[in-house]
């Protein structure tokens, strides 16, 4: 066997480790796979308040992103989309919903039945994927205990504005009084000096 020149022992030799660098850049990138953080894993909210839950991940390629909602009233899909594409809306939240490339989404105008648990899955076009979850909870505003501060407010003003009518009239009552009975003395002292000028 005739051993090959060593032009073609290099371009082997390049060849293979091409080859080698390929096959261990692909082993990095599958072992890598999605990586996913999510900020705020518990929100609290009121009625009608727009919530953003907020995530952030990373994996190689445009991975499918789909977030689901699990509660008492039972668990649906809401929303799949990849970046950069339509997203597929459920019907019970199309238009109380907006995606956005980084995988949150922002739901509009809540309410009580939206409390649950929403649930986000990121898939790789590899198949690797990685799931986490954010808990919201709506409570409601108690409008009850907002009137009844209501009316006990506007009920201790209206006793205080008695109470101050009531003080003005009587203060009107005694320089009233005390009106007449300077005038009376005035009279009774005039009327004293008056008998005793007669008597002398």
């Amino acid at each position: 066997m005739r051993p090959l020149p060593s032009g073609s022992r290099k371009n082997r030799g390049i060849s293979l480790g091409l080859l080698a660098l390929c096959l261990t850049a692909a082993c990095c990138l599958q072992s890598q796979g999605v990586s996913l953080y999510i900020p705020q894993s518990a929100i609290n909210a009121t009625v009608e308040e727009d919530i953003l839950l907020s995530v952030e991940y990373s994996c190689h390629g445009v991975p499918t992103i789909e977030w689901k909602y699990t509660s008492n009233w039972g668990a649906q899909k809401i929303v799949e989309w990849k970046p950069g594409t339509q997203a597929n809306i459920s019907q019970s939240h199309k238009d109380r919903l907006c995606t956005f490339d980084n995988g949150s989404i922002q739901l509009f105008s809540v309410g009580v039945r939206d409390s649950g648990y929403y649930i986000i899955t990121v898939t790789e076009r590899l198949g690797s994927s990685q799931f986490g979850t954010i808990v919201l909870h709506v409570s409601e505003i108690l409008y009850e205990d907002l009137h009844f501060v209501a009316v006990f407010l506007a009920l201790l003003a209206a006793v205080a504005a008695l109470l101050i009518s009531l003080m003005w009239v009587c203060n009107k009552c005694a320089y009233k009084f005390q009106r007449k009975r300077r005038h009376k003395l005035k009279e009774s002292t005039t009327e004293e000096i008056e008998l005793q000028d007669v008597e002398c």
